[in-house]
């Protein structure tokens, strides 16, 4: 029997949730337990586990991994309304109303933030995948979006105190009720974002008209998962009315309305365009964002990629709509931000309006920025950024920071890579219709959560992409850019194991990733030898045409592909290991 590695240092792994942890589990027991002697502080992080821990095993996750400096997540649920009551059903001792926001939201923005993180996306480079781009030239594909409210017209700044800055609101009462506060420190940038419930549902009837008087099929995109307070609302708005008024129309016409996360629907729309639809993106900043882009590809199209797109999101700050407090307002009345005791803005509001506030912290912002100038410097990459300079005060603070970290970094004699700053929509742009050589294109969350998932989605399929999150200690969490792949593990289901599709190479470079680190932190040659092994073996085996169905007819040579189910998948690249390893 061949003797396995000793690996000195724990590895944390992060359990997940349907289809993907089919494949983690598979993964585990053939790459990790056959050739590895290592500890594994193993957390089950799964949606009902989150919610039976009223959180703690998020908290659990965050400690591990802080503690022991590597660890793999896999892909978990975030449950919607229905799953959460299948839950509850399910453990009736539970009282919904106790519990955490971790028992039941994602964990992923908690444990980015836990552990201070930034996340990298990049394609993984196989050398047997074309990337064919849909035709998009003339495609009859419109963006609607809303024209007033949102982060468009907000008031923002960078605040001239450290303090506590709180979030107020005068009702009919005359009393001031404080909704929110948290720390603040000076020059953090902060955000008040409102949005009218009777622009949005006027907006929803224009939308929904406009789509039955163009014969168009209708999609609507926001993040109401991360944003209940704020795009949920929105997005309860716009449904009833489709429900109530437009739902029959849409079926006599023959029509669709298609409800998806704007990231999600992003990619599906961008990769795989339909003939013609009205893509509906209430957020202004964002449908501004993709009415450029859907204009450019309509004009011009989409190229053929022979770059390396690298994507960094910031998230160790929480400074965007992930980490942002939002909430429908009770009743009519006017909210106020305060700083340290000083009125900054106040504005009216009606009832059920959604409001959103958000802040940053400059000196995650800063560990940000060198994190990405860094990469672009050691791996030869162009750098984008995409701010809004000209009327948001609160992007002001990343440019003066660009310019602080590239003096920093010619002070220690590291050559600060090539970069450009331009609009966010200039940025989603280049991104797509005029990628660079080698470029990495900095975003904040919910932008660069966008832009991952197009930009994965063009290149063939999410499973071939990676996903790194680096903190300023150096906590290093690697991880699958995709979800638990819902659809298939129904069927996985219902043919009780028998038809187990998934692509499973974005797992299995998240593990090969985080065992070559770990043998470099321990200068365990042999162990980086075998993760160097494992990356070779998977890129080898879509070389030789061997690949999962999502991949069906994007290789060099689609007539010698052989299509073969997850475990297939991965005894063919256990074969391609190389010899000794």
């Amino acid at each position: 029997m061949k003797t396995k590695i000793n690996v000195a240092k724990p590895l944390v792994i992060l359990h997940g949730d349907e289809m993907a942890q089919v494949a983690f589990e598979q993964i585990l027991e053939q790459f990790i337990h056959r050739h590895l002697e290592i500890e594994l502080v193993e957390i089950d992080l799964t949606a009902e586990n989150r919610l039976i821990t009223n959180g703690e095993a998020v908290r659990d996750a965050i400690k591990a991994l802080k503690t022991h400096g590597v660890g793999i997540k896999n892909a978990g649920m975030t449950v919607n309304r229905s799953q959460l009551d299948e839950l509850l059903a399910k453990h009736p001792d539970i009282d919904e109303n106790q519990l955490d926001k971790l028992a039941t939201k994602s964990p992923n923005g908690a444990i980015r933030k836990g552990i201070g993180g930034n996340i990298t996306r990049e394609d993984i480079q196989f050398r047997n995948l074309q990337q064919n781009p849909p035709n998009w030239i003339g495609r009859d594909i419109d963006v609607d979006t809303m024209e007033h409210g949102g982060n468009k017209h907000s008031a923002n700044a960078l605040s001239k105190a450290t303090g506590v800055v709180k979030l107020m609101f005068v009702g009919s009462s005359g009393d001031p009720v404080e909704l929110h506060r948290r720390k603040i420190k000076k020059g953090d940038p902060w955000l008040l974002s409102t949005n009218d419930l009777e622009d949005v549902r006027h907006w929803a009837h224009r939308f929904f008209q406009r789509a039955l008087d163009e014969q168009r099929d209708a999609y609507l995109g926001l993040k109401d998962t991360v944003i209940p307070g704020y795009d949920g609302v929105m997005r309860e708005a716009i449904e009833t009315i489709y429900f109530e008024q437009y739902k029959a129309q849409f079926e006599q016409a023959g029509l669709n309305y298609h409800y998806e996360l704007i990231d999600a629907q992003a990619a599906r729309i961008i990769a795989n365009p339909p003939e013609r639809a009205l893509w509906g993106v209430p957020d202004n900043t964002t449908g501004r964002k993709l009415f450029k882009l859907v204009r450019e590809l309509k004009k011009y199209g989409i190229p053929s990629r022979d770059s390396n797109t690298s994507i960094s999101r910031m998230s160790a700050g929480g400074g965007d709509q992930y980490g942002s407090f939002n909430m429908p307002v009770p009743e009519d009345g006017i909210v106020k931000v305060v700083i340290d005791g000083v009125e900054k803005h106040a504005r009216e509001v009606k009832a059920g309006d959604p409001i959103l506030l958000m802040s940053n912290d400059r000196r995650a912002i800063k560990d940000w920025v060198r994190q990405v100038f860094e990469d672009a410097s050691r791996n030869s990459k162009e750098v984008y950024f995409g701010l809004k300079r000209e009327y948001m005060e609160y992007d002001d603070v990343f440019s003066d920071v660009i310019n602080e970290v590239r003096t920093e970094l010619a002070a220690d004699n590291t050559a600060p890579p090539s970069f450009m700053i331009m609009r966010p929509s200039a940025q989603l742009k280049k991104m797509i219709a005029d990628p660079a050589r080698s470029a990495i294109y900095p975003a904040l969350n919910l932008d660069g959560d966008i832009f991952s998932d197009i930009s994965a989605a063009l290149g063939g399929s999410l499973a071939t992409a990676s996903s790194i999150i680096l903190s300023k200690d150096g906590t290093l969490l690697y991880e699958a850019p995709h979800g638990t792949a819902h659809d298939l593990y129904l069927r996985y289901q219902e043919t009780d194991g028998k038809e187990a599709n998934f692509n499973s190479s974005a797992l299995l470079y998240a593990v090969a990733n985080a065992l070559e680190t770990l043998g470099e932190r321990e200068q365990n040659q042999p162990l980086i030898d075998y993760a160097l092994g494992l990356k070779e073996a998977l890129i080898e085996t879509v070389a030789q045409g061997t690949i999962t169905g999502d991949l069906k007819g994007k290789t060099l040579e689609p007539d010698n592909e052989k299509i073969v189910d997850l475990y297939g998948f991965l005894d063919a690249i256990e074969a391609n290991l190389p010899s000794g390893l």
